[in-house]
């Protein structure tokens, strides 16, 4: 085999799995991520089965196992009454039907996983993209602290203002939905009335932008709350950036009692903008190509947004595992070729915000296997 010279920039949960998967085919993979140093930020990641059974290919899965909760069923409920209108079991069930269970972890856990894998000198901190130089063989990465590296291939896993995207199509903002999210965690000593806490449990309001999901962290110990509400105001994105408790409180004043609870128990939130794009008609040109946010962004409303980098990272691997320096464009078409279409389908079912509502079928989302889905030539 041609081994690549490859350099991805970010160092996501998508990244990293490319990394891991790039390196295990036997190329020589280099990571460029713009923090100088890995924070534990963010509140949560819902890997779903058919993300957990690609990261137990890539030799993640016991680790994540040890610190992740184990939902016993997804729920559907109703925003006043608490009428439950769809149940889907997970855990042991998820496992025998799909091959892997639905596992909800911190995304700093995550993270420490997946970097624990690579060898230290594959991750290069303190570099972020500012643009690529795509055309011919030998594409080149200009950071902004003024380093530059020439490269056989290119992955943008820059997240949805991806720098990568822009050098590859142009400037084309994304679009803001109108809503916002609310995050928080509490213990779940904090909440011991509310029922149901072991599952993952969205519940439906009155129209579908207002929801409020629920589902446990860190081995059942703490319970993560995900709440989404209409707000034109407020443009700012950020994992980090604080709320007002009080204002999520009377977002949801007149929603189940349960909720109520889980609102009140909490001492703080962070609040984000949401913003979404158009399913892109194409991610790569010669060496360069996209994947996870930067290729597809996505609302939260079925949970898949980290679950679909983690496809892309396998596929793309996959790809590029026989390819030759002259035949990577056309590894990069069949990566393409493989993704584009359920993306897609992800990204409007996630905006429509109606999957699962009431009884339905998940098997085209949980029971995907990026290790074993047909590579068309």
């Amino acid at each position: 085999m041609t081994k690549l010279k490859i350099g991805i920039c970010g160092g996501g949960v998508g990244g990293l799995c490319a990394a891991i998967a790039l390196g295990e085919a036997g190329h020589e993979v280099t990571v460029f991520e713009q923090a100088r140093q890995f924070l534990r930020i963010g509140a949560d990641v819902n890997l779903t089965p058919n993300a957990v059974r690609a990261l137990d290919r890539l030799g993640v899965g016991e680790v994540l196992r040890e610190t992740a909760a184990r939902p016993t069923d997804r729920l559907s409920r109703t925003w006043d009454s608490g009428e439950i209108t769809s149940r889907l079991p997970m855990s042991d069930a998820a496992e025998e039907k799909y091959g892997a269970p639905q596992l909800t972890i911190h995304r700093g856990d995550l993270l420490k996983a997946l970097e624990a894998r690579l060898p230290e000198s594959v991750i290069r901190l303190g570099h972020k993209a500012a643009r690529v130089e795509v055309e011919g063989q030998s594409p080149v990465v200009h950071f902004e602290n003024g380093d530059s590296a020439t490269l056989d291939v290119v992955i943008g896993a820059d997240g949805i203002h991806s720098a990568v995207r822009r050098s590859l199509f142009g400037d084309d903002s994304p679009e803001f939905t109108g809503l916002v999210s609310y995050r928080a965690v509490v213990p779940r000593s904090a909440v011991p009335e509310v029922e149901n806490l072991d599952a993952f449990t969205k519940w439906w309001g009155p129209s579908p932008d207002v929801q409020v999901v629920v589902f446990p962290l860190t081995r059942g110990e703490e319970v993560f709350i995900f709440a989404t509400t209409p707000q034109e105001g407020w443009r700012e994105e950020s994992w980090t950036l604080p709320g007002d408790v009080e204002e999520l409180r009377e977002v949801y004043q007149d929603f189940h009692p349960d909720v109520r609870a889980l609102l009140a128990a909490c001492d703080s939130v962070t609040k984000s903008a949401l913003y979404v794009r158009e399913p892109m008609e194409q991610w790569s040109k010669g060496h360069v190509t996209i994947l996870g946010d930067a290729a597809h962004p996505m609302v939260p409303f079925m949970a898949q947004g980290a679950c679909m980098a983690i496809e892309d990272a396998v596929v793309l691997s996959r790809c590029l595992a026989e390819a030759t320096l002259d035949g990577v464009p056309a590894a990069l078409q069949r990566y393409e070729n493989a993704r584009k279409a359920r993306t897609a389908k992800v990204q409007r079912g996630s905006l429509a915000n109606e999957w699962l509502k009431g009884e339905g079928n998940a098997d085209w989302v949980y029971g995907y296997d990026a290790w074993g889905v047909t590579l068309d030539d």
